[in-house]
């Protein structure tokens, strides 16, 4: 086998494997990384030399190592996120910052947020899809929950479950505060 052929069946199985490993169908990882499928599957057969930006989009949907693809080595088991390299989305409410901790292929369906906010932060969402709920782990301070027009205020502990397909705000109450929540779409 030459380098260059080698290079593409090592490439073939790595990204194949990574998908596998995910539970990703080829539709999927399209949808995912704006790779058309018919591209990702001739890649996955080593019929197709993919450009470096084609490949970055595969290997940031996939979440895997882009230097790494071509190195043999075992995929590990416990994939580990470390608190700096976890996604957090800019430019959403006020003196709130949400850090993405659910996996790229969970969007849309089953999404999970770590927010912290600050001394009268707050997230104010219009409504969401038909259905949809979310749930909220209130770690630390306190905070009040508003759906529609119904408000709750939470403690330490607490957990708060509510449609969030109408108008809901989750705002920081006398200091800082910190939450999980859960997103589930129908």
């Amino acid at each position: 086998m030459n380098p260059r052929s080698e290079i593409h069946a090592r490439l073939a199985a790595s990204l194949k494997e990574a998908r596998t490993a995910k539970g990703l169908s080829l539709d999927a990882v399209a949808k995912l990384s704006g790779v058309s499928r018919s591209m990702v599957s001739q890649i996955e057969r080593g019929e197709s030399s993919p450009t470096v930006a084609t490949l970055w989009n595969l290997t940031q949907a996939l979440q895997v190592d882009f230097a790494g693809l071509l190195e043999a080595r075992e995929t590990p088991r416990i994939e580990v996120i470390r608190a700096e390299a976890a996604p957090v989305i800019g430019g959403r409410g006020l003196g709130v910052s949400i850090r993405i901790l659910s996996p790229a292929e969970a969007v849309g369906v089953h999404e999970v947020y770590d927010l912290t906010f600050a001394t009268g932060g707050k997230l104010i969402s219009d409504p969401h899809g038909p259905g949809c709920r979310e749930h909220l782990t209130l770690l630390d301070g306190a905070i009040e929950v508003t759906s529609g027009e119904e408000s709750q205020q939470l403690s330490t502990g607490d957990t708060a479950r509510y449609f969030a397909d109408r108008p809901h705000r989750i705002e920081a109450v006398g200091g800082p505060a910190r939450a999980i929540l859960i997103v589930q779409n129908s």
